[in-house]
C-alpha cells in the first residue's frame, strides 16, 4: 500500500507536522507501508536542516531523516519555497524540491491521502 501524507504546517508552533511524521514512521514500522510526504505552504520549512530544539522536545529534522532512512520519499513544493524566500537554502539530504505535476502524480498513484 502507498500512503501520501500532505504537510501544510510549519514544523513548530502546532503539532500538525509532528503528528504527520509520527504517523509516517508508525505506518512504516508497523505496517510496512510505502510512505510519501509532500510539504506544502509553511510545511516546506520541515525540509530545512539545522533545526535546534530544546532537550526533550521533538525534532522534525530527525523525524524527516527517520522516514527517509526507512525508504520514504519527501518532496517540497518549489513554488511554496519561492514564495517564502527559501529556494536558495539547502534541504535536508533526501528531501527534494518538487512541483504540482509531481504532487498530482503522487495523489493519483497512492492508495490513501492524509492531510495535516
Amino acid at each position: 500500500m502507498k500512503v501520501l501524507i500532505i504537510v501544510n504546517d510549519a514544523p513548530y508552533g502546532t503539532e500538525k507536522a509532528y503528528n504527520a511524521f509520527r504517523m509516517a514512521m508508525t505506518l512504516q514500522r508497523e505496517h510496512n507501508v510505502d510512505v510519501k510526504i509532500f510539504l506544502l505552504a509553511d510545511g516546506v520549512f520541515c525540509g530545512l536542516p539545522g533545526q535546534k530544539t530544546p532537550e526533550g522536545y521533538y525534532n522534525i529534522e530527525k523525524m524527516v531523516k527517520a522516514v527517509i532512512n526507512k525508504g520514504g520519499e519527501i518532496k517540497a513544493c518549489g513554488s511554496c519555497m519561492d514564495a517564502r524566500g527559501i529556494a536558495h537554502l539547502q534541504l535536508i539530504e533526501g528531501v527534494k524540491r518538487s512541483n504540482m505535476k509531481e504532487f498530482s502524480t503522487w495523489v493519483v498513484e497512492c492508495d490513501k491521502v492524509l492531510e495535516f
